[in-house]
């Protein structure tokens, strides 16, 4: 309810309410551990299906740290196992998290292995859509045209009642716009030309805190503490909002050549100063900021670039509305001031700041809405244009929030699930 709470950007045409639920399913499938925050700022209807992990000895003092400034934190979810109800290992903290080594984090996989071995799905490998095809009397989706990759002279048509676009932000829009024909000159779903618009997603603020206490690196430094006090904060006089995260670190604190004062070390006084820094801690801090993005925000064919099979690649370009260009230094001085306040607290400083350079968690290209003329599909992810074509995940999002999207791309995708399956 953006536009209607702080009178910018747009409403999404469903509320947190009608989601809920199936962020809850999403959380039971995927066996998420967590533990609630405070109700009024992250409102839940149960609780997570499985205990958190236990918090380092690092992030028990950082989080009396970050409540010392006033504002509540609490252990981030974690799609890993820390009991054995969902036929999977028991996480062990082994901090590589990329590639878990006990099998206690969720893949996809995970499901996918579930459901082909119960007959559910068929995978087509080495196999690229490369349009869709309409039936020759209306506007339903009669096939895919495709290519195999171990039989590229061959063209493979896929036939079925009903289609679903599941390639997230880049290409489920891309696709599209490759579909032309005489009746959609600029690609299926696009009669209005909204396909690849409002590209969106979140940049980030962040800063390197020194504190004095000790800790000790190298204790789960993945995991970290989260609070949404700054997500959900309410009418706002100007509008500002991100999520807040906290992490041990260990900026400042390695071995080093030379001292503060631009001196080289050499023997025992490269220990000497590594282990007098070690004294203290440092943290990582970050936030995710909501932009509202332009209509003009594109994901549009490359004119240049092509894949091997002739097809225009997808092109993007990331523009953000004006409201929030017009935020922009306002947003990035109140987040640093944040930060500055929490080191103060603590009796610490800010090492230093960086911001993001790109868009985290994207979204949109096929924004949905209950106007044909301003999006792509219906809050079911089905296209106004096309009844038995929907497309699902993150490209119908309408804004891009301040925190990790991809439980709202899987809770939108449980949602559309339910009305797809009354296809067959």
């Amino acid at each position: 309810r953006q536009r209607s709470t702080y009178d910018v950007g747009t409403d999404w045409p469903i509320g947190y309410d009608d989601l809920e639920p199936y962020y809850q399913d999403f959380e039971e499938r995927v066996g998420v551990a967590g533990e609630p925050g405070p109700p009024e700022y992250d409102p839940r209807s149960g609780p997570y299906p499985m205990p958190p992990l236990p918090l380092s000895y690092n992030l028990e003092i950082l989080k009396k740290w970050g409540e010392s400034a006033d504002i509540p934190f609490w252990t981030q979810p974690w799609a890993k196992a820390t009991t054995t109800e969902h036929d999977r290992a028991i996480c062990r903290r082994c901090d590589t998290c990329h590639i878990c080594p006990t099998g206690a984090k969720y893949t996809p996989d995970v499901t996918l292995d579930r459901l082909i071995a119960a007959g559910k799905v068929r995978l087509v490998t080495d196999t690229l859509v490369r349009r869709l095809e309409l039936h020759e009397n209306s506007d339903r989706v009669d096939y895919a045209v495709a290519v195999d990759s171990s039989a590229p002279d061959e063209v493979v048509e896929l036939r079925a009642r009903t289609f679903v676009l599941a390639a997230g932000y880049a290409w489920s829009p891309h696709l599209l716009l490759l579909s032309t024909s005489n009746r959609f000159p600029n690609g299926l779903a696009n009669r209005t030309g909204m396909v690849g618009t409002y590209m969106t997603g979140h940049p980030y603020a962040s800063a390197q805190i020194d504190l004095p206490f000790e800790s000790y690196p190298g204790m789960f430094s993945a995991n970290s503490l989260m609070s949404r006090m700054f997500a959900r904060p309410g009418p706002l006089e100007r509008y500002v909002r991100h999520d807040l995260r906290i992490w041990t670190s260990t900026a400042g604190r390695g071995p080093r050549p030379r001292d503060n004062d631009g001196s080289w070390l050499f023997g025992d006084a490269v220990m000497d100063d590594w282990q007098a820094r070690t004294q203290r801690s440092s943290a990582r801090v970050r936030g995710y900021y909501d932009v509202i993005p332009d209509r003009n925000s594109l994901l549009s064919l490359d004119p240049v670039r092509r894949n091997r099979w002739g097809d225009p690649m997808p092109k993007i370009e990331y523009r953000d509305a004006p409201e929030s260009v017009e935020l922009r230094a306002h947003t990035h001085d109140t987040m640093f001031g944040l930060f500055e306040r929490m080191a103060e607290v603590g009796g610490g400083s800010v090492m230093s700041t960086q911001l993001s350079t790109r868009m985290e968690h994207p979204g949109g290209g096929c924004r949905m809405g209950d106007d044909p003329a301003t999006s792509v599909a219906d809050s079911y992810g089905r296209t106004h244009d096309h009844e038995n074509l929907f497309v699902i995940g993150a490209s119908t999002m309408v804004s891009g929030g301040c925190a990790n999207g991809t439980p709202t791309f899987c809770a939108l995708s449980l949602r559309s699930a339910e009305v797809i399956g009354e296809e067959f």
